[in-house]
């Protein structure tokens, strides 16, 4: 008889009994979408790896540790063996076929009358890809295609057009501290949607290069002590955009909500009756020192970090830092925007009980193909950032994270 290719179909399995045999690697994969398909599962199992175990435990699924035995299929809609027990895998595939019920089988996929397609996801749509040659089946070619084409959906280079309305709207997006791969997924799908993009100079720059050319990009750099767009103007093209019908794109380096104006943003839009996604970002707080080879906490070193803004200096009346109690914390301090100060902020920190010879690292340009990274103490770095000419933007690492690993000053 000549082989057919299999029937492609979405089960709809809310509610309805799913039977998995066996609670190896296999089960590990394929239990988490079917607890995401709101199915009722039960799982026949002596035994569990600890990852479906804790499935068990939090009421995921139903387990019941005991070998298969002839009648465990009854009222199942879908059943998944799994198990390597040969004989129990025979048996239950035949008693999956008395009952009709569908049946995936790891051990033989040949003698299953149901195939798992390699499956993704994108912004509510679910790619599946099977073999429709059963001699020639290669799970990895057909994970590839998958990933191929999710992967060109998420970031735009696959472009599929939505048949619907667009309402006004906004995304302030995180677009992560300068790599242009370290922005999420979302963000970068949304960047792929916009008419308008207004961007900061230190968010991910390389991907405006991939805009298409209809899309209006309008910069917002801040620059340190040089020209900038006031917070109000850079409000009212968000506005103005939105009420045009536009999909806007806020693009903002980092985190929008640390240190980024991301709520000041979110409120003047609130304001103005416009709807606001806030899409969070990789802070360089934690990125950056962790590219340049250093833990914010490290076990026996530092239980703890904290992130401050350092733009402006410890004897300033605006500071509202309380650089004394800093100064008492034994953990690890993250500098965002000090570069200026640095001098002045580790006199303070020393005059409050820091050991001058605490280390430092400044890291600038993190993640990006200009990084660079210049070890000192709190004794030296006043010096040490002038000498070495470091520049903004740049993360200050203060703590004894900074000796840990190769690239310590210890």
């Amino acid at each position: 008889m000549a082989e057919h290719p299999a029937y492609p179909v979405g089960l709809r399995l809310t509610g309805r009994r799913v039977v998995v045999l066996g609670g190896g690697q296999v089960a590990q994969r394929r239990l988490p979408a079917l607890i995401a398909a709101g199915a009722d599962i039960r799982l026949v199992s002596p035994e569990a790896t600890p990852s479906v175990e804790a499935m068990a435990d939090t009421g995921e699924i139903t387990w019941e540790r005991r070998p298969y035995t002839e009648g465990d299929l009854a009222g199942a809609w879908y059943v998944l063996i799994a198990t390597s027990d040969a004989e129990a895998a025979e048996a239950a595939s035949a008693e999956a076929e008395r009952h009709r019920v569908w049946c995936v089988r790891s051990d033989d996929a040949d003698r299953a009358t149901a195939w798992t397609p390699a499956t993704g996801h994108s912004e509510g749509v679910t790619v599946a890809v099977l073999t429709t040659d059963a001699r020639h089946r290669d799970p990895r070619h057909t994970a590839a295609i998958r990933d191929a084409v999710v992967e060109g959906l998420r970031d735009g280079t696959l472009v599929a057009p939505h048949r619907r309305t667009r309402t006004p709207g906004i995304a302030l997006v995180g677009g992560g501290p300068g790599d242009p791969d370290l922005i999420t997924v979302r963000g970068r799908r949304l960047l792929a949607e916009a008419d308008v993009v207004i961007a900061d100079r230190l968010g991910p720059r390389g991907l405006l290069a991939e805009l298409p050319p209809h899309v209006e990009v309008i910069d917002a750099a801040k620059i340190p002590y040089g020209r900038f767009m006031a917070q109000e103007a850079i409000n009212n093209a968000l506005i103005e955009h939105a009420k045009q019908g536009k999909a806007v794109v806020r693009l903002k380096g980092g985190d929008p909500f640390v240190f980024g104006r991301g709520m000041e943003e979110a409120q003047a839009l609130a304001e103005a009756g416009i709807a606001c996604t806030v899409v969070p970002g990789i802070s360089s707080s934690v990125s950056v020192p962790g590219a340049a080879g250093i833990p914010v906490t490290h076990r026996g070193v530092a239980h703890e970090f904290t992130v401050v803004s350092g733009h402006v200096a410890p004897d300033d009346e605006r500071s509202l830092v309380d650089w004394p109690s800093l100064a008492k914390l034994t953990g690890t301090l993250v500098i965002l925007m000090g570069v200026d100060k640095i001098g002045k902020i580790a006199e303070a920190l020393v005059a409050h009980g820091k050991s001058p010879d605490t280390p430092v690292a400044l890291v600038q340009e993190g993640t990006t193909a200009a990084q660079r990274r210049v070890d000192a103490t709190l004794a030296t770095v006043g010096e040490v950032a002038v000498a070495q000419e470091v520049r903004p933007p740049a993360v200050i690492v203060v703590g004894e994270v900074g000796a840990v690993g190769p690239h310590g000053t210890a």
